[in-house]
């Protein structure tokens, strides 16, 4: 199947399985390379909203006219999946930075946690992590993290529409959620070990919607890119 120049110009909305480890603008600027290196040309790319390096799943990424819809997909409910551990915690809040503030868990039964989980639900305070790539004075929080220096931060009012823990093997448990957005899940992660009188942090996360927009094997691989944009005619 052939594609012309006009119908990319024109917008284009593809769901992207993001692989660990990349960041999702490392997935905009691959997939900008694809399309220079076939038509020569620049055009506007971009995505739903932030999936960490850590984390996979689907990613929107947005071509040409179908940018101007960025804002709508940011403000659509999204959903995840993933496993938090317990007993200690890192830096980054996910599993980029080694474990540190190791704390006891013997307290810490199934029961309580899925009682726990509940104070996270509905409108609550969230504060961002430091790794993240919210700006304050005009420089990303990740930035002044990586400077090691220390900044006050301020929480927000977020939304979490559903927390399900799904599987418990202590120090792990599985769990799904929905919320709106802004909501960071390593913030959630921490705090539901704050709330367990413990530490926590997210070791792993997918996202599995966004809106309407649900994973499934539909989703396009990084290395099945190339051969879509390589279809392109000029």
């Amino acid at each position: 199947m052939n594609f012309n120049l006009l119908e990319l110009q024109n917008g284009m909305i593809l769901m992207v399985d993001k692989p660990w480890g990349w960041s999702s603008f490392k997935v905009v600027k691959t997939i900008k390379n694809f399309i220079k290196r076939k038509i020569n040309i620049k055009i506007k790319i971009g995505h739903s909203g932030t999936l960490d390096p850590m984390a996979t799943g689907l990613l929107i990424i947005l071509i040409g006219k179908a940018t101007k819809k960025t804002n709508i997909f940011h403000n659509y409910k999204k959903s995840y999946t993933g496993i938090i551990k317990l007993g200690c915690e890192t830096i980054s809040l996910d599993s980029e930075t080694e474990e540190i503030n190791f704390s006891s868990i013997s307290h810490i039964t199934p029961k309580l946690i899925e009682k726990t989980s509940k104070k996270l639900i509905g409108e609550i305070n969230q504060i961002p992590p430091y790794f993240s790539a919210l700006k304050k004075n005009g420089k990303r929080l990740y930035q002044y993290a990586r400077n090691k220096e220390k900044i006050e931060l301020f929480s927000r009012k977020i939304i979490i529409y559903k927390f399900n823990i799904l599987n418990i093997w202590i120090p792990y448990l599985k769990f799904f959620i929905e919320c709106g957005k802004g909501t960071y899940i390593r913030s959630v992660a921490k705090d539901l070990g704050y709330f367990l009188n413990s530490k926590a942090y997210l070791f792993s996360l997918r996202r599995e919607s966004i809106g309407n927009f649900f994973f499934s094997n539909k989703l396009k691989k990084i290395d099945e890119l190339s051969n879509i944009f390589s279809c392109y005619t000029t």
